[in-house]
């Protein structure tokens, strides 16, 4: 079999495995809601790409795309951690079988580049590339410029895959892309405005001369084959390590967190809550992701002149209490699902356990406060408003993303980072996500419509510490609800372990 009957072949198997899977029709909610996504961002691309390129036409310098790209580049780096995943959740199969291991692992590289995604950016290029042309730009060109561009972005395509796969593997990877992206942006902060100006002219007089040159793309060509050969190399060499379950342990001191023991069954649960977060991958490695675009957001907003409207302060505001539970509580119970069966074995198990995991995530808002005071001593942001998106948080938006327990029956695993899955569950996990991201801030801004600022934040205020003080019943409301379902989420729970 050729490689590209193996292509469509695998492609074919892809499509199948998603059709047969029992959340099929659930996911299907998640893609519809990710065209919408797309579509917005399309039709803002296009009037970028027509803006720049009559700027550009009028200017007489159709090469001000490529000082564009790199800003783009970078934003979608970042994009392709909350959109894509690595390409190899389905090779497992096939590690049995007589193809070769290595064409198989090629075929899901390809199929990453060919994904619609990679096309998301010619929505800019295009008209760009067009209003050039049309004030005098040659047609040959243009059509390199537009191959060029494209090129950039598959570059990039598998510049992420390499910083996915070894951050998997070990969270020190983040001082690689830390260290690229720091020294672009480094000399921003350091030189003068005369000296930035200079390496302007430099960077401007080169792209005159070489980036509709052969030589430009000869450069990114070169520059794909290495990174396609190393993550070639990579995702073999890690995926028998993980099919395996070749994994280099070393002995440690395991702590008992003996001061828990006073609060009986919730204080087993709080450690089995922090011992989750400091052990598995998953779970550890989005709690030092938060903790990081929180300090990152945080600072930029105390030390520079950017996200200073209304509307950008409250948002980043509520995002850096929200945060946490919007990455981990959407999913509440999946985690367990591996366990289901022990937690149903003693009445009121389920309950407990709930309990446990909303005074962690209340006791986790601790750091967030501490790293938002910062902007509240610069004075960008103030107390009460950062006192009234903390209980905002821990009131209604813990009460609304707790209600995902009733739904939620697909069981999610820990450490499987390469062939395990992370797709959306069911059409709540998306509406509630987003919900708990933006309903608050919406209700403020009306609220600073009608009345001033301090007393919008205190009605957010007051109703938090309702909402946060009334746990008890309602917590018990969602167990009750949960297992009036119970046996429906176990049957999920079992058939997606």
């Amino acid at each position: 079999m050729n490689k590209i009957r193996l292509f469509f072949l695998l492609r074919k198997n892809v499509k199948l495995s998603e059709k047969r899977n029992v959340m099929f029709e659930a996911n299907q909610y998640g893609k519809l809601f990710g065209y919408i996504a797309m579509a917005i961002f399309a039709v803002e691309f296009i009037a970028l790409g027509t803006f720049f390129g009559w700027l550009a036409a009028k200017e007489g310098s159709p090469e001000m795309l490529f000082f564009i790209l790199p800003f783009l580049l970078i934003f979608d780096f970042g994009l392709r951690f909350a959109t894509q995943q690595t390409p190899l959740m389905l090779v497992k199969p096939y590690l049995l079988t007589p193809i070769s291991k290595y064409s198989a692992i090629e075929c899901f590289l390809v199929q990453q580049l060919l994904d619609g995604g990679n096309l998301v950016w010619m929505t800019l290029v295009l008209p760009y590339t067009f209003i050039v042309w049309c004030g005098g730009l040659t047609g040959w060109a243009a059509l390199g410029m537009l191959c060029l561009a494209h090129l950039m972005v598959l570059v990039n395509s598998q510049w992420y895959l390499l910083v996915r796969t070894l951050v998997n593997q070990s969270l020190f990877w983040w001082a690689l892309p830390a260290l690229f992206y720091g020294t672009l942006i480094l000399p921003f902060f350091i030189l003068s405005d005369g000296q930035l100006d200079a390496v302007f002219d430099f960077l401007g007089n080169a792209l005159s001369d070489y980036a509709f040159s052969w030589w430009c793309f000869l450069l990114f060509a070169v520059l794909f084959i290495v990174l396609f050969a190393i993550n070639r190399y990579m995702q073999m060499r890690l995926i028998y390590d993980e099919i395996s379950k070749n994994e280099k342990t070393k002995l440690k001191h395991v702590s008992e967190f003996q001061a828990l023991n006073r609060f009986g069954q919730i204080g087993e649960y709080l450690k089995l809550e922090i011992k989750s977060t400091m052990r598995n991958k998953a779970i550890r490695g989005r709690f030092i992701q938060g903790v990081c675009i929180i300090t990152f957001f945080s600072l930029a907003i105390s030390f520079l002149d950017i996200y200073q409207s209304g509307f950008e302060r409250n948002f980043f505001c509520l995002y850096c209490f929200v945060f946490f539970g919007a990455v981990n509580l959407t999913k509440v119970m999946c985690p367990e699902g591996n366990y289901i069966d022990l937690l149903m074995v003693h009445k009121e198990n389920i309950l407990t356990l709930l309990r446990a995991k909303y005074y962690y995530y209340c006791a986790v808002l601790l750091l967030p406060f501490l790293i938002t005071l910062i902007p509240v001593f610069m004075g960008r942001f103030s107390l009460l408003m950062v006192l009234a998106y903390l209980f905002t948080v821990t009131g209604p938006i813990y009460f609304l993303l707790f209600q995902m327990a009733v739904y939620n029956k697909q069981t999610l695993p820990l450490n499987e980072k390469l062939t395990g899955k992370n797709q959306i569950e069911n059409k709540w996990q998306i509406i509630v996500s987003m919900t708990a991201m933006f309903a608050p801030v919406v209700i403020i801004l009306l609220l600073q419509v009608v009345f001033t600022a301090d007393v919008a934040y205190w009605v957010m205020l007051i109703v938090g510490l309702a909402i946060t003080l009334t746990e008890p019943f309602w917590l018990r409301n969602i167990y009750q609800r949960m297992m009036a379902h119970r046996y429906e989420n176990m049957e999920g729970f079992h058939s997606t372990r």
